[in-house]
């Protein structure tokens, strides 16, 4: 019988089984990162921010605290994946082919899960993050950027359809659309409402839509731009 040799699979198994040859850390568990996150949340429910800890989540979790270390550089980032991954499906942009209709819906949206026992988590973060410069460069990154990026994307298709100018200044109306949403949800002044929404972008868009005086913000082109276009060349031609 031909010996297999020291690069063949029976050294390679013993190699395996006496570690020798053991790749460095081991494979991630999807299962046990669903755990961690799921743990995150639940232990959030009942403590603040600055009490939870990864030593908690990770006995929570079934699973070691270098575990948890894998996949989260700190507390802050692992309770900001915890809450977008738990949102992840309630807060994409529809396409209705009406830019205040389609930001009214999102904005609504992210107003449902506030309302939930993740507006808590919402709450502790910008709360903690007022003092932890990580907590907030996380909620930034890993939360509000793709979110950003999706608005962006609505907006532009609101300027494409000529719903809103040009010129318009997205991040600037993205900051007064959902600081008002933010303003109500943490100062709690007054009730942050769907009605309250529904009037914020109202205002919002259909100021942007009348820079210029060019269009209006359910989609169809005014004809008070061309109107007054018109008249300016009359008079141009006397």
């Amino acid at each position: 019988m031909q010996q297999i040799g020291p690069s063949g699979k029976a050294a390679h198994d013993r190699d395996s089984a006496n570690g020798a040859r053991r790749l460095p850390g081991r494979p991630r568990s999807e299962e046990a990162r669903q755990a961690i996150l799921c743990s995150t949340l639940k232990l959030l429910e009942h403590t603040s921010f600055p009490d939870l800890s990864i030593e908690a989540i990770a006995a929570d979790a079934g699973v070691g605290k270098a575990t948890v270390y894998r996949w989260w550089p700190n507390k802050g980032a692992l309770v900001v994946d915890a809450f977008a991954s738990s949102s992840e499906d309630e807060l994409h942009f529809p396409d209705t082919g009406s830019v205040q209709r389609d930001m009214s819906l999102q904005m609504n949206q992210f107003l449902g899960i506030l309302r939930t026992r993740r507006g808590r988590t919402v709450a502790a973060m910008l709360g903690a993050g007022q003092s932890d410069p990580e907590l907030l460069e996380s909620f930034r990154e890993r939360f509000l950027r793709k979110r950003r990026q999706e608005a962006y994307h609505t907006l532009r298709r609101g300027i494409e359809r000529g719903e809103l100018p040009r010129n318009l200044d997205l991040d600037l109306v993205l900051d007064v659309l959902y600081g008002a949403i933010y303003m109500r949800f943490l100062i709690r002044h007054d009730e942050l409402s769907e009605a309250y929404i529904n009037e914020v972008c109202r205002l919002v868009l259909g100021g942007a839509a009348r820079v210029n005086g060019a269009v209006r913000v359910d989609g169809r082109k005014s004809r008070m731009a061309s109107r007054k276009a018109a008249k300016l060349a009359t008079v141009a031609k006397v």
